[in-house]
């Protein structure tokens, strides 16, 4: 039997070289796995939650933690190996009871600008400017993550194996973790009625692929991404890949209405635009190992926070003590409704939506310190069916399930996630078959 080998780099070049159609082909791949996963029983599918051990996580040198993630399809089994980067623990400043004001405090630092004509620098400590004369790009560091010396990639392997047991696939797995990451957080914001402006936490791989993947699938209704980072010099090196590389020129030229921002908190009006940022947004990617909130829950969690529907994605924290959301945010989301109330909120859905109900309950920090039972949390494969099911009754003439499509669409949605080995075989298994086809990667013949 052979064996295909994709290194990231070749990973990455494949990735890249996507369609809308091919997108579109993995995403709707993955969320059938998913809904086998959440519906599936061992006697109908290999993707049943049955089949898919927890996994393990072990202490690493350097202040990292590796990770043990098998799974199964009906096709393949497998497992990912990789090494991250642990969270470090809050201070007392960087507590939930100190939040407000560690936001209400920040100092004036100087703010570094990059025009998207050119992506030159400077540096100067300019007086506090109205958000709408800010230059394309307002720069300046962020709060609060993991040790900035170490990578929040994962860096290990992915194997494949058939259901014979026979090894035919090894594949690198950072640039895979970070699109089959996003591309389960697009499923939702695919079906989204607005996306104009979108808010993205984080400049690393992983939101460098919800980037990509939200311009792919929805970049002619979207006008706005704004990039909240602590790194000007990582967001730097994205932006300058996202304006000067061709494998983005398509993009680029897609939607002539399309800008981007970058923010930080050393900028003296860090307070007031993040505020705003938050506030005007349809979609927010948080995408950043966080131990701390990434705003104050009031922006979204106010009568006027309230008034807009937004569709809100958390993927970086994956521990405990992890946390990008504050739990306020996803305690109302939960909330009953009040059946009188004197001011517009936007539908909520009564639930938090998360990738595994089992995994989220033990390691996602925001359901945790936020307190959701089980009863509180949905699966996006249980949506997946319910979907399948309102389609079925549409085409049948009937009204389908008129609530819950208004709610995804158009309400406030949360989408919590903390990975699962599921989608590491789903997504690659789809993609060694499109190295196969389209000649990437190396084979080793008679492995």
């Amino acid at each position: 039997m052979s064996l295909t080998v994709l290194s990231d780099t070749v990973i990455h070049s494949l990735l890249f070289s996507l369609t809308l159609e091919d997108v579109i082909n993995l995403q709707e791949n993955l969320s059938e796995a998913l809904h086998e996963y959440s519906t599936g029983t061992q006697e109908t599918t290999g993707c049943c939650s049955t089949n898919q051990p927890q996994r393990i996580s072990i202490p690493a040198a350097n202040n990292q933690t590796t990770l043990f993630m098998p799974a199964s399809t009906s096709t393949s089994r497998g497992i990912k190996i990789a090494t991250l980067a642990t969270a470090s623990e809050p201070t007392r400043q960087d507590s939930l009871q100190s939040l407000d004001s560690t936001y209400s405090t920040a100092s004036t630092l100087n703010s570094q600008s990059t025009t998207s004509s050119s992506l030159s620098t400077s540096t100067s400590t300019p007086p506090a400017t109205p958000a709408s004369q800010l230059s394309k790009f307002s720069l300046a560091p962020f709060h609060s993550t993991a040790a900035s010396s170490q990578s929040t990639s994962p860096i290990g392997s992915l194997t494949l194996l058939a259901s014979t047991g026979a090894p035919y696939a090894f594949l690198a797995a950072s640039e895979l973790t970070a699109f089959r990451t996003a591309l389960a957080a697009t499923i939702i914001f695919r079906r989204r009625t607005n996306v104009h402006t979108v808010v993205v936490f984080g400049a690393g791989l992983q939101a460098l692929w919800h980037i990509r993947l939200a311009l792919v699938l929805r970049g002619a209704d979207i006008h706005h991404i704004h990039i909240v980072n602590r790194s000007f010099e990582r967001a730097r090196q994205l932006m300058t890949e996202i304006y000067t590389s061709d494998s983005w020129a398509h993009l680029r030229k897609a939607n002539e209405k399309l800008d981007f921002s970058i923010v930080g908190a050393g900028y003296g009006e860090y307070n007031r635009i993040l505020k705003e940022r938050v506030r005007k947004a349809d979609i927010i990617f948080c995408c950043t190992p966080s131990t701390t909130p990434l705003f104050p829950a009031e922006h979204l969690t106010s009568t006027e926070g309230r008034k807009k529907g937004r569709y809100l994605s958390a993927v970086g924290s994956y521990r405990q003590q992890m946390i990008e959301l504050h739990p306020d945010i996803l305690r109302q989301a939960v909330a009953p409704e009040h059946k009188h109330h004197h001011h517009k909120h936007a539908q909520k859905g009564g639930v938090v939506v998360v990738d595994s109900l089992s995994a989220c309950m033990k390691e996602a920090g925001e359901v945790k310190q936020a307190g959701l039972t089980a009863e509180q949390l949905v699966e996006i494969g249980e949506l997946v069916m319910v979907k399948k099911a309102s389609m079925m009754e549409i085409a049948a003439g009937g009204e389908g399930e008129v609530g819950l499509k208004k709610w995804l669409m158009g309400g406030n949605v949360v989408y919590k996630s903390v990975g699962l080995g599921l989608m590491d075989i789903c997504v690659g298994e789809d993609v060694v078959t499109l190295a196969k086809e389209r000649g990437y990667g190396k084979t080793v013949e008679g492995f």
